[in-house]
């Protein structure tokens, strides 16, 4: 094998990272806003790999996107698709052509309880700066207002911890629901996704996927 054709893959692993591919959720998404920390962006992106979401969103028009650290997002930005905007406006004008609802995550009067919203339709959740939570803008163009319930006297989590604990609630209605059950992307969109990730690893990719179709065929 020549140097360029890439390395070789374990059929385990192979096969790992095409059932991971079946489980995604194209139809849930996170929007990052202005997040300053780069282990809080780091863990908001391992957060997004672990339950399934393809897409994130980013939005940088007050903070510099900061450099993700690679010991703690442990490589998980490596089977995500970074969507950049000049815009919180152009973000949501995006994800609504896609037929997602807005949900933005900070404290309001007419905020509503994680709890009590249906999670199983196109949804999209925006966490915003640490300090100064997401954008007034970003609200007045959100969907609906949510917000973890707090039985404490703090009033809010860290922002890691929220987005974990918002993504798990979402993954818990939908595994309910059956959605992790069978692939939403056709094959050939699993193939293409399939390819990319090979790339991204250094694999030699046609033989990764003559492998696995040897396989498959008996041949």
């Amino acid at each position: 094998m020549s140097e360029k054709a890439g390395r070789a893959i374990t059929p385990r692993r192979l096969a790992r990272m095409r059932e991971v591919l079946e489980r995604r959720q194209p139809d849930l998404t996170v929007v990052i806003e202005n997040v300053h920390d780069p282990f809080n962006a780091s863990a908001l992106l391992r957060s997004c790999d672990a339950v399934g979401i393809s897409d994130v969103h980013l939005v940088y028009t007050v903070e510099a996107e900061p450099e993700v650290s690679l010991g703690v997002s442990a490589s998980a930005r490596r089977w995500l698709t970074l969507h950049r905007h000049q815009s919180i406006e152009d973000c949501y004008t995006t994800l609504r052509e896609r037929g997602f609802t807005i949900y933005a995550t900070y404290l309001g009067e007419d905020a509503q309880n994680l709890y009590d919203l249906d999670l199983t339709g196109p949804s999209a959740f925006v966490f915003g700066n640490e300090a100064r939570g997401v954008t007034p803008e970003a609200k007045a163009g959100a969907d609906v207002a949510a917000i973890l319930p707090m039985m404490g006297m703090v009033e809010s989590l860290n922002i890691s911890a929220a987005c974990a604990v918002t993504l798990y609630e979402a993954l818990r209605q939908r595994q309910r629901a059956g959605r992790y059950a069978s692939p939403t992307w056709p094959p050939d969109e699993i193939e293409r996704r399939l390819r990319a990730w090979l790339e991204r690893e250094g694999r030699d990719v046609d033989a990764a996927l003559s492998q696995h179709d040897t396989a498959h065929t008996g041949a």
